[in-house]
């Protein structure tokens, strides 16, 4: 496999983080701390990814990217 780096969306909840990547539907993380949260989804980006490769399913390129929008609030 290549080395890829895929974009990935981290959301503060009340009491954890979740963490998903937009170009993989389903692969996602909660950890208590936004560190953990990164953690975890590296180890499910790697499995998901694995899973596809064994499955014989293509793997998607990363395809996402991210900007801000400033606004007046």
């Amino acid at each position: 496999m290549n080395d890829m780096k895929y974009a990935v969306v981290i959301e503060q909840g009340p009491a954890s983080f979740g963490v998903h990547v937009p170009d993989l539907p389903g692969c996602i993380a909660v950890g208590e701390t936004r560190e953990e949260a990164f953690r975890l989804i590296q180890e499910a980006i790697e499995l998901h990814l694995l899973g596809l490769d064994e499955s014989g399913e293509s793997v998607p390129p990363p395809s996402s990217s991210i900007e801000y929008v400033h606004v007046a609030a």
